[in-house]
């Protein structure tokens, strides 16, 4: 009987942590959801009269969360957020003419969204610079969220990471 039990709790113990981390797996519905907090207007912190914005909009009844950068009143780039079945998708319509595509990574949790590179349409090299990463971090303060994101370009990785304020 003892052999059996030490077996049993063995076989326990070698499951249990999957099953876990399957149960902690952040649900992308409830990321998506997150990402539909940021609706509205957003400057960068410290600077009172922004010459740059950044907008969030639904559209699509509600099924895509439109990213619009502003310089000077013109429009700069978009990200489009959007489920595709189990997954939490950005694409990223640069200004540089390519378009990265970026997965929700399973180490996000549900106040650091971290999306990674998947493909990219109109990149003829990936030693080509394009959005390599993106990710939001979001604060107890709902008015006010850290955006980072790289550009990967033969191999070298430029990180930036912006604090932006809710305007309005």
């Amino acid at each position: 009987m003892k052999p059996l039990i030490i077996i049993l709790s063995s076989i326990l113990t070698f499951f249990m942590p999957s099953e876990v981390n399957a149960n902690a797996r952040l649900n992308v519905a409830d990321a998506f959801d997150e990402m539909k907090s940021l609706v509205g207007v957003w400057h960068k912190e410290g600077v009172n009269n922004p010459t740059f914005v950044v907008s969030f909009e639904l559209i699509a009844n509600r099924s895509v969360l439109v990213e619009t950068w502003l310089h000077k009143g013109k429009k700069h780039s978009f990200t489009m957020y959007h489920l595709d079945n189990e997954n939490l998708m950005a694409t990223h319509y640069c200004p540089q003419g390519n378009q990265p595509r970026l997965t929700l990574s399973k180490n996000s949790t549900i106040n650091s969204l971290n999306f990674s590179f998947l493909d990219a349409t109109n990149l003829i090299d990936l030693a080509d610079s394009h959005q390599h990463s993106l990710g939001f971090e979001f604060s107890k303060d709902l008015n006010k969220i850290l955006r980072k994101e790289s550009y990967l370009s033969d191999s070298v990785e430029d990180i930036s990471e912006l604090i932006l304020v809710r305007s309005n």
